[in-house]
């Protein structure tokens, strides 16, 4: 199969701009860069980056015309290309591709809707403000509120007096009730936000539900990745901070509250009460118990088990979890034992 190219630059960014990007003084001739690529796949008029020596035999034969590098590798880039050395690489990169490519940056319409597809199901009580493009199939509920700039994808479901604000993408399929949704914020496919927590009790031996009578609170910049799930409060809102990015098939239950600048890989799940500071970084498949404090700046290992509290800046592995360091002692303890050899009751090895 051909591969195809999904993504082209509709135009080219000076070397200078990158410089500058960079913090970097430029005094040789100016060149454009045209497109992005790997050490193996970039060529004339392209830029690639490094920062792990992994790939320093790939570094050593590229071909592209420019690479952002780390000082420690910069004496490793062919004579044939141009090197922009800083101590952040994948950072600049990452801001070049969003001036090549912008639309792999903030999505935009699958079916190329200019406006309000006149195959959208909007609410005569809903207020759609300036150049707000709806996809076909999209429903926008009763007294809903869409900002200025948003886009909304085929199939999406906006319910009753949802509030969404500017600038704002909701892919296809996604599924918005109960909540307040800021400015900026991404919402990936097949994400449902607002559906009620998992409230029961057990009373005349059956299991009784609880009615889930709060809301989501999703603050500016935040970005939610595709099939995540964020369960409205029983009471008050669950909370997701400013600037918090949420990775795929992330469950976030009733009344959590996650504070700004998090960032929660794949799989996580966040169990009902938990608060969670700023800046916390949780690696993918952890669980986290619930009504437990996870203090700012935290980290949290992939596949952890989180049973307590986490004061503020440690990192925690393991399951259950706990100091990264007391846990590497442990294993290592363990590693050494099981390479001892141990005698039976009988005195046989």
């Amino acid at each position: 199969m051909s591969s195809e190219t999904f993504f082209v630059a509709n135009h080219s960014v000076a070397a200078s701009r990158i410089a500058a990007l960079a913090g970097l003084s430029f005094v040789t001739d100016d060149f454009a860069i045209s497109a992005a690529g790997t050490l193996a796949t970039a060529g004339v008029g392209e830029l690639c980056y490094m920062d792990d020596a992994k790939y320093i035999e790939e570094l050593k034969v590229t071909r592209a015309s420019a690479c952002l590098i780390s000082p420690r590798f910069s004496e490793l880039v062919p004579a044939g290309t141009f090197s922009f050395v800083t101590p952040h690489p994948y950072a600049i990169y990452a801001q070049v591709l969003a001036l090549l490519y912008p639309h792999a940056t903030i999505p935009a319409s699958n079916f190329g809707t200019d406006g309000i597809s006149p195959k959208a199901n909007i609410h005569a009580s809903a207020i759609v403000g300036y150049d707000v493009t709806i996809d076909p199939g999209a429903s926008i509920g009763p007294n809903a509120r869409i900002g200025d700039f948003t886009c909304i994808g085929s199939n999406a479901v906006i319910g009753p007096s949802v509030r969404i604000g500017r600038n704002c993408y909701l892919g296809a399929n996604v599924t918005v009730a109960h909540a307040v949704v800021g400015d900026r914020v991404i919402i990936h496919p097949g994400t449902s936000i607002g559906q009620d927590g998992f409230g029961f009790t057990f009373l005349g031996g059956k299991w009784v539900k609880v009615p889930q009578v709060g809301g989501v609170i999703i603050k500016n910049d935040v970005e939610v990745g595709a099939n995540t799930t964020i369960d409205r409060g029983s009471m008050r809102a669950t909370v997701i901070g400013e600037g918090t990015k949420l990775d795929n098939l992330v469950q976030v239950a009733h009344n959590v509250k996650i504070g700004a600048h998090c960032v929660i890989a794949a799989q996580v799940g966040i169990a009902g009460s938990t608060t969670i500071g700023d800046f916390v970084a949780v690696g993918g498949h952890a669980a986290i118990a619930p009504h437990v404090t996870i203090g700012s700046k935290a980290q949290i290992g992939g596949a952890s088990g989180v049973m307590c509290d986490i004061p503020a800046g440690e990192r925690w592995v393991g399951i259950p979890a706990r100091q990264s360091r007391a846990f590497f002692r442990q294993y290592a303890v363990l590693k050494r034992l099981a390479k001892k050899k141990w005698r039976t009751f009988d005195g046989l090895e």
